[in-house]
């Protein structure tokens, strides 16, 4: 076999490769005698049909698959021969066959790009702050009591106060004549502020229970229903029954229901998991701050079979996310080609700042040593919750023990970098 390796791009190679006769008439008789096992020709046994014959019928489908074949086979051992570092599907041209004749053809395939970083040290990087205040921390604590909180009757009064929950009827009428939703029955609204539509009716307030209000109300201009929309309703509301939310008080016992001993030491696991959250936020951030500023002093071209592999990984890991919380994404009807185009710049941004911290940690000769991926797993259980050993077993393998050796080598460039940085 005889290669030929042309520069198309930075990122495209062309191979024009030269096949032997003799491997193509290989795959031909294994072709042929495959099909004589498969195919029925009258005074024929099956594998016994000669090739002359099978060649009178299906010499063009077999000539056509053969190419195909031959094409990846002499691809595969080009790749081999010359160290092309090819990262995607290629596309083949030429191609023919003709007995005793060299089989020549060309492929185009998209290579890593060679990188070489320069103005690396000096990057002007942002400040990230956590920005777990106390607000915040309070904030999390009043979601935590209102998904506790419960919808009671109103017992020792009748008359609806603001903040009150009000089981109505209500008939309504546009110039006396009925539109579609009109009526409804034991509905539950809120006397808050608000908008009717959205269930808030701040104007039963004073109302007593077994009591009818009238109002009038405005719906929207852009009101879902065609009839009524900006237009002026008239409406009878009659009070049936009164409800309120009864939150739960911050206590010690609340904190046992929350898995804690005391308020105090919810509070503090309420802190610790903003503050969690909020680095991995902020690490997140500063990473593509990091990218952004690395990739400016060193525009370089990517391949789209990478780009693509990005996409799909972040695909991934997001559906995975939705099925350990027990989501079907099915369920989402997501425009799986719209999202796709919208990962694009986000993973087209990951894979350049990956090949420029793979050449700033050669150019710096940073390495990783095992006692730095021992001390990544630790780490990693420590985050978790989980017990060393038990994070030890997920990386047991040579597969999952080289992904976290790259990932250290990574955070040790990052590391470098940020250390290197202005400030």
């Amino acid at each position: 076999m005889k290669v030929q390796v042309e520069d198309v791009s930075s990122i495209e190679k062309r191979l024009s490769i030269e096949v032997d006769p003799a491997l193509v008439e290989k795959e031909l008789t294994a072709a042929y005698t495959n099909l004589s096992r498969q195919v029925k020709v009258p005074g024929f046994r099956p594998g016994k049909i000669p090739r002359r014959i099978l060649e009178q019928k299906f010499k063009s489908e077999v000539e056509a698959d053969v190419v195909k074949r031959v094409q990846l086979l002499g691809f595969i051992d080009a790749l081999k021969e010359t160290n092309v570092a090819a990262v995607g599907d290629p596309s083949f041209s030429g191609g023919k066959i003709e007995s005793q004749k060299p089989f020549s053809y060309s492929a185009r395939v998209e290579v890593k790009p060679i990188v070489n970083a320069k103005d690396y040290k000096g990057l002007e990087l942002p400040k990230f702050e956590l920005g777990v205040t106390d607000e915040r921390v309070n904030e999390q604590i009043e979601r935590m009591l209102s998904q506790r909180t419960q919808v009671v009757p109103v017992e020792g009064r009748d008359t609806v106060q603001k903040g009150d929950l009000v089981v109505i009827d209500f008939d309504a009428t546009k110039n006396g004549a009925v539109f579609p939703g009109n009526t409804g029955r034991d509905v539950t609204v809120e006397v808050i502020d608000g908008q009717l539509i959205e269930g808030n009716l701040p104007d039963l307030e004073g109302s007593k229970v077994g009591e009818k209000k009238e109002l009038d109300y405005t719906f929207p201009a852009d009101y879902r229903v065609e009839e009524i929309k900006g237009q002026t309703a008239h409406f009878v509301v009659t009070v049936k029954e009164l409800k309120q939310k009864k939150v739960p008080a911050l206590d010690d016992a609340f904190a046992k229901e929350m898995g804690e001993e005391t308020a105090d030491a919810l509070k503090a696991r309420v802190r610790r998991d903003l503050e969690k959250a909020a680095k991995n936020r902020v690490e997140v951030d500063e990473r593509d701050a990091l990218f952004k500023a690395l990739i400016e002093k060193n525009p370089i071209e990517v391949p789209t079979a990478m780009v693509n592999r990005g996409v799909d990984f972040m695909l991934e890991n997001a559906l995975g996310g939705l099925m350990r919380s027990g989501m079907d994404p099915n369920m989402l009807q997501l425009d799986w080609g719209k999202l796709r185009d919208e990962l694009r710049p986000k993973a087209a941004l990951e894979v350049r700042g990956q090949l420029l911290l793979e050449a700033v940690g050669k150019e710096e000769k940073l390495e990783v040593a095992e006692a730095d991926v021992d001390a990544r797993l630790e780490k990693l259980a420590t985050d978790s919750g989980l017990p060393l050993d038990q994070v030890k077993k997920q990386y047991q393998s040579a597969e999952a023990r080289d992904a976290l050796k790259n990932r250290t080598k990574e955070e040790k460039v990052i590391a470098f970098l940020k250390q290197h940085a202005k400030s």
